[in-house]
């Protein structure tokens, strides 16, 4: 049985049940609700004052998210492009992660270690492997020279 979005109740009440599962930013809000049949008229007036109440909160869901993906082993590269994806604004992603506080030297060791079980290149076959998966993860290009070059990736 579907919901009818045609009252502001109802499209506020689909909205904090998509926020109540996971932190959500306000494209992605919008694009989910256009989906279940909601009006932008209904749609903009509602998502305003859950962001008034501090329910829906982009900060937070740009926290959550780079979190999240920083967690599966991708780099700061790939998440900044998943994210302006999402429509949300470069300054506020990069702000973002400034702040996030990962260590983005770890996350690369540490995807390296599990993928290629730490073993160095030993041609550049295998370095011209190993990087292309490292930047595909979204690690830049400097850190995964000075990894694969078995450089201290601290003075980063």
């Amino acid at each position: 049985m579907s919901v009818v979005l045609d009252t502001p109740v109802a499209v506020r009440r689909t909205a904090m049940d998509l926020l109540a599962r996971r932190e959500h930013g306000r494209v992605e809000l919008t694009r989910k609700l256009r989906q279940r049949g909601a009006p932008d008229e209904l749609i903009e007036p509602a998502l305003d004052r859950l962001a008034e109440e501090g329910l829906l909160s982009e900060a937070r869901y740009l926290e959550s998210f780079i979190r999240y993906r920083s967690n599966a082993g991708y780099g700061p590269a790939r998440i900044r492009e998943e994210l302006g994806q999402r429509g949300l604004i470069r300054g506020d992603i990069d702000q973002a992660l400034r702040d996030s506080e990962v260590d983005w030297a770890t996350q690369l060791r540490d995807v390296w270690q599990r993928k290629f079980a730490g073993q160095r290149p030993q041609d550049p076959r295998s370095r011209a492997q190993q990087t292309r998966f490292l930047a595909y993860r979204g690690f830049p290009m400097d850190m995964i020279g000075r990894l694969l070059s078995g450089r201290d990736l601290d003075d980063y």
